[in-house]
């Protein structure tokens, strides 16, 4: 039997896609992508993703069966420094809910809050 990782994709749920764009993008550094929801019934902008190397791709998401929030669910991005990106988020339109902490062995978590009301975090070994 071939393992499985636990997640094979997310969606970042927003009602104003231009803004929720500009917040991740800014942010990040990266170019999101227009892909094309094959039920026509949501508007999805994905994150830049190789399927077929190790972790999990995944897309912002407008659609009328869910809405943006905080919830149990907080999506965490693998960056280099996430000082980094903690430098970005406010002039992106976030706010940040607790600046870079130590979390040990495993590394420094930064976590905000998007344009969108979604907590999010971003974790770094440095």
């Amino acid at each position: 039997m071939t393992k499985m990782n636990a997640v094979g994709w997310f969606d970042i749920y927003v009602n104003e896609m231009d803004r929720a764009v500009a917040f991740y993008e800014t942010v990040l550094g990266n170019k999101l992508e227009e892909i094309v929801d094959p039920t026509g019934e949501t508007q999805m902008m994905s994150f830049p993703a190789d399927m077929s190397s190790y972790g999990a791709g995944g897309a912002l998401t407008k659609s009328a069966h869910a809405s943006p929030g905080i919830g149990g669910t907080i999506l965490y991005f693998s960056v280099a420094d996430c000082a980094e990106q903690q430098a970005r988020v406010t002039e992106a339109g976030g706010t940040i809910v607790r600046p870079k902490f130590s979390i040990g062995e495993f590394g420094w978590i930064t976590l905000c809050m998007d344009t969108e009301g979604n907590m999010i975090g971003f974790n770094s070994m440095r």
